[in-house]
């Protein structure tokens, strides 16, 4: 029966053919954008499409590289778990989506930069730069190992397949359609998998809602279980989720996700006018809002099914990551192909994600590293080192991926690394936006000082996690299992302590409830604001900015905020001028 414990089918013959499908689908793009654009293969058409990318696709695409595997695997899971609180990251997305397209699209529109990174040496220094690239390469393997894990665990939990194997081929199949077809296949990809993504959510939230007696019933169940209290108003910053973490921290988060991430800006970049570049930003704030809800819907399900028997407690998986896996195999068995999409969904969250990382390092690997140091390249001996370095980034990240199983749950660990190194770099290209005053020592002491105080409480929060207290988690039961471990019993089961197994009591630091316990959503706000604070202290010291030539154009203007221009005419007779609209230049 469904709902009561124990074990659950493992793929058919079925499931293995869609799985295989999509696969073969997404290595299939790539091949065909080789080939279609096998006499364009300038660096701007691998790393950047040409530049003559519309917003719908790239958006689809924004929205597919961050809703990863992670998403599918994760998001669910902590609705189950922590009620229906992540959805306030609604206002979050549509923050950071305003700010970003009125910002920070126009100034890099403006400059015509394939790096992200570009930017800084432009306003600062070269050394500065490097640095920025740098921490974003960090990081990107780092959350990237983290993306490749957790689909890879959901397969090895539902197929059996061997955990290593699988995260061999994941990174073989980003390598092919990267290496291949550049920026176009990755955004062509994308939009196959956002689909397919999303119809992984429907078929969970339509056969849950059969079982249960209709959304209703779900709804009610999620009620009495205390997953719908979503708006706490406590300013409490060490409390995990509350409505200010979330609309304040996490809107900063996503904002350094999204305006200074290479993977990001250079999707956005590659649209064919800025209208089409901003726009793909608004597009892509509607698609995070529809796959928030419906991974919230999915998690919500998944607790009308399991309110009386939790999987984890009841010992039929060994972390609550393996939870939406161990869902489908339990509800769509009997129906040959549907776990195949599911799987395939949490798949292509990964691909997605994994090739925007890869295409992304290439790029600020060519422009920040190789290209200042060797200025005669060849057209085709860039072409092979784009190639090359598609191939050693995935390498990197799949090694990446077996540290990855280390850091506990997947959604809050990508997410923190995103806060402990965005945040600062965020905070170094305000400096440089809004101010004139900082120098470049400036902006590097506040980089390193903002960078070193998140680290120092992300990896303490790593080290010492958060009590129950802080996190609240909500009660889980094994009152209805048919086989439980032991007595009937419900619990609230600490978020730190995701397995079944007891852990020895370590001595906790006097910093342990108080600096180490803040809510991981903030360490990006924290790291903006003591880079801007400190990089305008330090540069008012040590006498401000020398250098006399700096171009307007490194600035955020008036004339970029709100205004918005729908610019569809060709370029011929048509520029983009320092204000964010396009004007005719005959």
């Amino acid at each position: 029966m469904v709902g009561t414990g124990g074990p659950v089918a493992t793929f058919s013959v079925w499931d293995y053919v869609v799985f295989a499908g999509t696969i073969i689908g997404a290595a299939g793009i790539g091949l065909f954008q080789a080939i279609r654009t096998r006499k364009e293969s300038s660096s701007e058409e691998f790393l950047l499409g040409g530049r003559q990318m519309s917003a719908v696709p790239v958006a689809m695409s924004l929205t597919a590289s961050f809703m990863s595997g992670i998403t599918v695997i994760g998001t669910p899971t902590e609705a189950y778990r922590f009620g229906a609180a992540f959805w306030l990251f609604g206002f979050a997305y549509a923050i950071m989506s305003a700010i970003t397209a009125e910002i920070f699209v126009p100034l890099f529109y403006r400059l015509g930069i394939t790096s992200a990174y570009e930017y800084l040496e432009l306003r600062f220094s070269q050394p500065v730069r490097i640095i920025g690239t740098s921490m974003y390469i960090i990081q990107t393997a780092l959350y990237t190992g983290l993306v490749i894990y957790a689909p890879a665990l959901a397969l090895n939990q539902i197929t059996g397949l061997d955990l290593w194997g699988v995260l061999v081929a994941t990174g073989a199949v980003c390598i092919l359609y990267c290496t291949l077809g550049g920026l176009k296949a990755v955004i062509w990809t994308d939009v196959m998998q956002m689909v397919i993504m999303l119809a992984g959510f429907l078929a969970v939230i339509a056969r849950g809602a059969v079982l249960q007696g209709g959304l209703g019933k779900i709804w009610e169940d999620a009620g009495q279980g205390g997953r719908l209290e979503a708006f706490d108003f406590d300013p409490d910053p060490l409390k995990r989720h509350t409505f200010w973490t979330i609309v304040i921290g996490g809107s900063v988060m996503w904002v350094s996700i999204y305006s200074i991430n290479q993977s990001q800006v250079q999707r956005y970049i590659s649209c064919k006018t800025l209208g089409h570049a901003k726009m793909s930003l608004y597009v892509n704030m509607v698609g995070l809002w529809l796959t928030v809800s419906l991974a919230m819907l999915s998690g919500l399900t998944m607790y009308s099914i399991y309110k009386k028997c939790d999987p984890l407690l009841n010992g039929d998986i060994t972390t609550y990551d393996q939870l939406l896996p161990y869902l489908v195999m339990d509800i769509l068995a009997d129906y040959p192909g549907i776990p195949g999409l599911f799987v395939a969904a949490a798949y292509s969250g990964t691909l997605s994600t994994v090739s925007s990382s890869i295409n992304a390092l290439v790029a600020v690997t060519m422009e920040d590293l190789i290209a200042p140091v060797f200025k005669h390249l060849t057209q085709k001996q860039t072409s092979w080192l784009n190639m090359g370095l598609s191939v050693f980034f995935g390498a990197v990240c799949i090694g990446m991926a077996g540290a990855a199983s280390l850091m506990g749950s997947v959604l809050q660990a990508a997410l923190s690394v995103f806060g402990m190194i965005s945040g600062p770099l965020l905070g170094l290209y305000l400096l440089g936006m809004f101010f004139r005053t900082p120098n470049s020592i400036g902006g590097l002491v506040g980089m390193v000082v903002g960078l070193v105080l998140t680290l120092w409480v992300g990896i303490g929060a790593q080290v010492y996690p958060p009590t129950a207290e802080k996190t609240n988690p909500l009660p889980v039961s094994t009152a209805g299992c048919n086989n439980t471990m032991g007595e009937d019993y419900t619990t609230a089961t600490p978020w730190t302590n995701c397995r079944l197994t007891v852990k020895p009591q370590r001595s906790q630091p006097p910093l342990a409830d108080s600096w180490y316990s803040l809510s991981y959503l903030y360490f990006s706000l924290l790291g903006t604001l003591i880079t801007v604070v400190t990089g305008l202290l330090v540069s008012m010291a040590t006498g401000g900015c020398k250098q006399t030539k700096l171009s307007p154009d490194l600035f955020v203007k008036k004339s970029d905020l709100l205004c918005f221009s729908w610019c569809t005419e060709s370029k011929v007779g048509y520029s983009v001028n320092t204000c964010s609209c396009c004007i005719a230049t005959k």
